[in-house]
């Protein structure tokens, strides 16, 4: 999940978009070191950050060379 780098790259802090999205702070908090979360609150949070549930959940990828 890209929450934290979707996050950053428009400039919100935690509280920020807690508040725009209706999301605990500990819940934003937890999916940023898990990684993962209810279908519900990833809804919230793409709609706050203005962005698809496909570009949220998309998993970071590590390039081999």
């Amino acid at each position: 999940m890209k929450l934290k780098d979707i996050r950053l790259l428009h400039n919100l802090s935690v509280p920020q978009l807690s508040i725009l999205s209706n999301v605990p702070r500990r819940t934003i908090q937890d999916i940023e070191k898990r990684g993962d979360c209810m279908v519900s609150t990833a809804i919230k949070l793409a709609s706050a950050l203005n962005v698809s549930l496909d570009e949220l959940c998309a998993v970071n990828e590590v390039k081999t060379d």
